[in-house]
């Protein structure tokens, strides 16, 4: 049963609530947190942890609604005048749009909150059918003739945009790995791509439902939900031997916040996701926490595994985006759609 309700949750876009508002005598302020897709579930719990813990402090109430998507997407959608009084993106690059194509944010807003303003980690992983019957492994097995790889658009999706930086590092780190080599590694990868979804819960909806694939490229928290929710004996993960350190960023929306007067719990919601409570529940939903005390409590739920930062790698999200991911840049030049 509760896997009918998980995927009925599946829009591609939508809005939900935490609880019913306004109205009655103690209308709550309502925040709007506008996120990607893998995170629903996650906020729907930290939602309601928050409000009880802001009417506890202050005696007052508080409802957050949520809407999902892929993660350029939503950035597209607050720039085009959805009110998000907080977003939670799946990479700093979608934030940044938000600066440089509105200026709804300030410029310097990665600095407002501790670790570069991303209270949570994860990395990419696999996840393959019960038995793993195509024997993956690790990266290179995903460009072996007659694997199918399910992962969804880089042009919409920021964890597609992590999947393929993931492939990329992974290529270019090997011994005698160069420019050259990890864009002929990602080329190949991507001709076993036979569809692209918008975002991170479609394609793991093509992957799970409609069947499609040998192999998913997952964020972990997404993957451990499909196994642990959807279907452990159909399903399992496969964590290669490096991957990519993702950190998904949170801001408050100056401009919305400013005009709605919400910029106070706007605020407080945020740095509660660094709180004990807010990093237990990230634990819980399979997200790395930032504080070391929870990382260490949950510790057995996460595996071991090298991971390298887009920093490191790429020069920052700008220069990934650039030269990957802007319109004419190397994906561009190297997707070509199945429908050939």
């Amino acid at each position: 049963m509760r896997f009918r309700v998980w995927f009925s949750l599946l829009a591609v876009l939508s809005l939900s609530g935490c609880s019913k508002s306004p109205g009655d005598a103690a209308a709550p302020v309502t925040l709007l947190n506008v996120s990607y897709d893998p995170t629903r579930e996650l906020y729907e719990d930290f939602n309601a942890a928050f409000a009880k813990h802001w009417e506890a402090t202050t005696g007052k109430k508080v409802s957050i609604r949520q809407s999902h998507g892929g993660s350029g997407k939503q950035a597209r959608a607050v720039i085009d005048g959805l009110e998000a009084d907080v977003v939670t993106l799946a990479l700093a690059y979608d934030v940044d749009m938000l600066h440089d194509k509105a200026k709804l944010i300030p410029e310097d807003w990665q600095r407002r909150l501790e670790q570069n303003s991303a209270p949570y980690t994860s990395t990419i992983v696999f996840v393959v059918r019960k038995g793993n019957p195509k024997g993956i492994r690790d990266w290179d097995d995903l460009v072996r003739e007659g694997v199918s790889v399910i992962t969804p658009n880089p042009k919409t999706s920021g964890g597609a945009r992590w999947n393929y930086l993931a492939a990329w590092g992974h290529a270019l780190r090997k011994p005698g790995g160069t420019e050259a080599t990890a864009r002929t590694y990602v080329e190949q990868l991507f001709r076993n791509v036979p569809v692209l979804d918008s975002g991170a819960r479609g394609a793991t909806t093509t992957f799970a439902e409609r069947g499609l694939g040998d192999v998913l490229l997952a964020w972990e928290n997404e993957a451990f939900l499909l196994t642990d929710e959807v279907g452990r004996e159909r399903f399992e993960i496969v964590v290669p031997s490096e991957s990519i350190l993702a950190e998904p960023p949170v801001a408050v929306v100056d401009h919305n916040v400013d005009k709605r007067g919400t910029r106070a719990v706007a605020e407080a919601y945020l740095r509660y996701l660094y709180s004990d409570e807010g990093q237990q529940l990230v634990a819980r939903h399979h997200y790395r926490p930032r504080s070391a005390a929870v990382a260490q409590r949950y510790g057995a739920r996460f595996a071991q595994v090298k991971l390298f930062t887009i920093d490191e790698v790429f020069g920052g999200w700008r220069k990934a985006q650039a030269a990957h991911f802007d319109d004419g840049g190397v994906f561009d030049r190297i997707y070509v759609p199945q429908a050939r």
